[in-house]
């Protein structure tokens, strides 16, 4: 492909970096990423995704825009308020870069579409804020063989880690099942400061962007902590062995997809 003038002049920044050039930016406008879910870790990636010309951005969210979303959610605005999230965040990126093609999903994501949902795409971003969805992807992406950023948000803290096939362990190695229904405080109970989301779904763009680029040290293998209280960021390594994990491991015992029942948290995973 050849660039535009335009295209020069809007990726002129990423195009003098050595660890991206004009080769890089071609593959990020050749590249696929889903995000599911269009709040508050969604909304930053899907945003720095479509600034960075990410060719084709899929947003799979099913709910509206609610006036209590807008304190974190930075794709939408007030004038949104009751409109789709999906086309709320496709207006926001189009308006932003006209470059990509963004492909909405107002559904939810359940066993029975999950697969074909992500089918198509290079790169999966997991920011959905309950226990249910993180499990689902994370099962889903396995069995496909896509890798995906995990993260999850709740009060003043983050985390982050990122599954690569074949190289590290998945969300299961690391947390086994679903907590116990109401064991874990929802967003709504117990709040979630706004910039956390920004921090973290940024952090998930990179992750992202570093993938397609197939440059620097993915989260591959490794939890990213935040405490933003104490400006505190922690990588813990997690265990490498992944034989007896039951989705990913030599032996899995998880060969279908479950859907779970479990309330809203932002905190999914802390």
């Amino acid at each position: 492909m050849t660039f535009t003038n335009e295209q020069i002049e809007r990726y002129s920044r990423h195009i003098i970096l050595k660890e991206v050039g004009s080769k890089g930016q071609k593959k990020l406008l050749n590249s696929r990423v889903l995000i599911i879910g269009a709040g508050g870790l969604g909304a930053p990636a899907a945003m720095y995704l479509a600034a960075a010309g990410v060719g084709t951005i899929g947003i799979a969210d099913a709910d509206e825009v609610d006036l209590s979303n807008l304190q974190r959610q930075i794709i939408h605005a007030t004038k949104d308020v009751g409109k789709a999230k999906v086309l709320s965040a496709k207006e926001t990126m189009i308006a932003m870069n006209p470059d990509v093609k963004v492909n909405t999903y107002r559904t939810f994501v359940m066993s029975e579409n999950i697969t074909e949902l992500i089918e198509d795409y290079d790169f999966i971003i997991d920011g959905t804020d309950n226990f249910p969805a993180k499990f689902l992807i994370n099962d889903a992406c396995v069995m496909a063989q896509k890798p995906f950023s995990h993260a999850g948000i709740i009060r003043f803290q983050g985390q982050l880690m990122t599954y690569v096939p074949n190289e590290g362990p998945c969300y299961r190695c690391v947390f086994r099942d679903p907590p116990p229904k109401d064991a874990v405080p929802t967003c709504k109970q117990a709040g979630v400061i706004g910039a956390m989301g920004g921090v973290i779904g940024s952090l998930q763009a990179m992750e992202a962007v570093k993938y397609i680029l197939g440059v620097g040290e993915l989260l591959t293998g490794y939890l990213l902590t935040y405490d933003a209280l104490k400006m505190e960021f922690r990588k813990v390594k997690l265990p490498s062995n992944t034989d007896n994990c039951p989705v990913c491991g030599k032996n899995p015992t998880i060969t279908e997809l479950i859907d779970y029942e479990q309330a809203e948290c932002d905190g999914a995973g802390l």
